[in-house]
């Protein structure tokens, strides 16, 4: 009986569901067209290719630099690799992609949630 109880109690409570932290909040108006904002302290650039809205991780996968956003790309200033503006390599030494963070967006603003 204690038993059934236990059970009964285990699928009858909410779980305890973590949320997630965000790591940048904007409004999507303040991300310029065809641009870019970075922040630099939480390492992750908000890009936009016509309306399409998307955040890169700013850890380059070579040996976890600060990549650098530029006009036609990133960079990494220690090493040399460079990722195109969807973060994919195109010179190395990095062998990897730059990774896509997850959003969140409602009511005009986006958040970048952290790992």
């Amino acid at each position: 009986m204690l038993g059934s109880a236990g059970l009964l109690w285990r699928y009858l409570t909410p779980l305890n569901v973590k949320r997630r932290k965000v790591a940048v909040r904007v409004a999507r108006s303040e991300i310029p067209p065809r641009g870019a904002l970075v922040y630099r302290e939480a390492r992750v650039a908000l890009l936009r290719d016509a309306e399409t809205v998307y955040a890169l991780d700013l850890v380059c996968t070579h040996l976890g630099c600060t990549v650098t956003v530029t006009s036609d790309g990133l960079s990494c200033p220690c090493h040399g690799s460079r990722f195109d503006r969807q973060g994919k390599v195109l010179q190395g030494p990095a062998d990897r992609p730059l990774r896509r963070l997850e959003l969140v967006e409602a009511d005009g603003v986006v958040e970048v949630l952290e790992g």
